[in-house]
């Protein structure tokens, strides 16, 4: 099993198998037999043989430590989830090569599409095309890149509408007007997001790749996107003229505004993985975390969240950057964290530079100083030069005009290389106005003339995160008894499980189909059941035409046609190999 990471573990929960219903068991089922059926001819063949090769079941929803088991032969693991979580945490997990699944399954009126985290979307849909050598390493390349975005205040309060949304939509008390309410309430808040974050943007490649993408001819592509893949009525509404299809390219999704309440209307189709890879990292060489300099701290700033930023002498500094100093040309100066900071070196935090050392944040300097002297790059002869000697009395004063002054306290080093320097008795000025006090204690300088890289989170998560981690609280309530209707779908499951068609089994089913009609005249899924059984057993043959013609009925029902009648091709596909005899 994959590890998960520390700081990734109050993410992470636990399946509670024994809640599914007989109706849940059913919802997967009919959405597994319609991927294995009406996908042959249209998802992409990677989809297809991954499928075979994932080993997830049909006829039960797959249990995750199962899913565990399958994903390892390829290197990757699951993580259970609570429903929605934040990108930054998402992304982290696929750049960890863990899928993260939400365990929760749709309810059956919205077995064709929901906006929430299901277990149909995470194990139909994502979990079998990672078999494909190429898409996975997309999938992993991708969520390093998003695990790297800075994001917004705005999107963090998209973030919140939609959990919301996927919530009450998924609550059999909801209303129609709580549920328009609430899908009105995302669409200001997306609607309110007008200079895009490297996040949303990595949202959007992401949604019109892995989630909604298509591949191959523009006029006969094969889907590859695990929105399309794991929805019954999108995989087959997406081929019809109420959705365009456009020439995939990074600008053109980037440009496209996600649609999560309603079924997509215009998808983008690629070339090759290998084509989405490129954009992958095309969109990456834009980003803060390759790109450095004041952009990348500028960025960190309009975060207003912890971030992470590092100095080419390789020391990095996590926390919140406050405040920016920036010279006449507009570049960065002196920066300032505020809050808890930590101080650390190839991502391991430094002794005694932890954010409780730090903890009402940090300033130090970027540049040269004067003769352009790079101070991470002098040896041991040009400090001694510079007279930056252990006990000195120093006087730096940098190329920006920022003067450091006070008495070296200690030297701390990377490979030979000056990275941290302390000083006792120390201010920090800038044209007359102090950056740093004397009164304030020990100044500790970062060395680094100029910053390579910016991104959101800690440098060293495990030791930053540790004091505020908290397992996700497990709250075992025990199984609700099963409904009637529940345990009449339990009697069919258990029944064509065991194959035994006896003739008390028969008067059960004969029994059922009664109870249906007097009691759920609106059940379409357990009458596909019973017909599925009448279609293929002489013995049940009396069932098969009232049950269609009920269905037929029921097909008239514009929410249940397409359901009814995707059923109904899937069980008269198979009837020429099952029929019995």
């Amino acid at each position: 099993m994959k590890m998960i990471p520390t700081h990734l573990k109050p993410f992470v929960t636990e399946q509670h198998y024994d809640r599914y219903t007989p109706i849940d068991h059913a919802v997967w089922r009919y959405v597994m037999r319609q991927n294995h059926h009406a996908l042959l001819h249209t998802a992409h063949s990677a989809f297809v043989d991954g499928l075979l090769q994932s080993g997830i079941q049909t006829e039960k929803i797959p249990r995750v430590s199962e899913m565990n088991t399958c994903l390892s032969k390829i290197g990757w693991g699951a993580a259970i989830v609570n429903g929605l979580i934040p990108g930054s945490v998402f992304y982290e997990l696929l750049a960890n090569r863990i899928l993260p699944i939400a365990t929760e399954i749709r309810k059956l009126t919205n077995i064709e599409y929901t906006p929430a985290p299901d277990i149909i979307h995470e194990a139909a849909g994502h979990a079998p095309i990672l078999f494909d050598r190429e898409y996975r390493a997309y999938v992993q390349t991708i969520g390093s890149i998003g695990a790297k975005a800075f994001s917004m205040k705005e999107n963090r309060e998209v973030f919140e509408a939609l959990r919301q949304l996927t919530i009450i939509k998924e609550d059999p008390k909801s209303t129609v007007e709580e549920i328009a309410a609430a899908q009105k309430f995302v669409e200001e808040k997306q609607n309110a997001i007008i200079d895009l974050s490297e996040a949303e943007k990595v949202s959007r490649l992401f949604w019109a790749t892995v989630e909604y993408g298509l591949m191959g001819d523009m006029d006969n592509p094969k889907i590859y996107g695990a929105g399309l893949l794991s929805s019954v009525g999108e995989s087959k509404h997406c081929f019809t003229e109420a959705v365009v299809k456009l020439p995939y390219s990074v600008e053109a999704c980037i440009a496209s505004p996600k649609t999560v309440t309603e079924m997509q209307t215009k998808l983008f189709v690629c070339n090759s993985f290998e084509e989405l890879m490129a954009g992958a990292e095309f969109l990456a060489n834009t980003m803060a975390f390759r790109v450095g300099g004041t952009e990348s701290l500028e960025k960190a700033l309009r975060s207003r969240n912890v971030a992470t930023f590092e100095f080419n002498s390789s020391i990095s500094v996590t926390g919140i950057v406050h405040a920016l100093v920036k010279d006449k040309n507009g570049e960065a100066i002196y920066v300032n964290t505020t809050g808890e900071t930590a101080l650390s070196v190839h991502n391991q935090q430094l002794k005694g530079h932890g954010k409780d050392y730090h903890a009402k944040g940090f300033g130090t300097p970027i540049g040269m100083l004067q003769g352009n002297i790079a101070l991470e790059a002098c040896d041991d002869q040009a400090l001694v030069n510079l007279s930056i000697v252990e006990g000195n009395f120093v006087d730096l004063l940098f190329v920006s005009g920022i003067r450091v002054s006070g008495r070296i306290k200690s030297i701390i080093k990377d490979n030979q290389k000056v990275i941290l320097i302390s000083f006792e008795d120390c201010t920090v000025t800038l044209d007359g106005h102090e950056l740093f006090k004397k009164e304030w204690g020990t100044y500790d300088m970062a060395v680094g003339s100029r910053i390579v890289c910016a991104y959101p989170g800690a440098a060293d998560p495990a030791s930053y995160f540790s004091e505020t981690l908290q397992q996700a609280e497990t709250i075992k309530e025990p199984p609700a008894s099963l409904t009637e209707l529940e345990m009449l779908y339990q009697q069919v499951a258990t029944i064509r499980e065991n194959n035994t068609f006896t003739n008390e089994s028969i008067q059960v089913l004969n029994d059922i189909n009664n109870q249906l009609h007097l009691s759920y005249p609106n059940d379409w899924l357990l009458r596909l059941e019973l017909l599925e059984l009448a279609a293929s057993k002489l013995s049940l043959k009396h069932l098969e035409l009232p049950i269609k013609e009920e269905l037929n009925e029921l097909s008239k029902v514009a929410s249940f046609t397409n359901l009814i009648n995707n059923g109904l091709s899937v069980i008269y596909a198979q009837t020429g190999e099952d029929r019995d005899e």
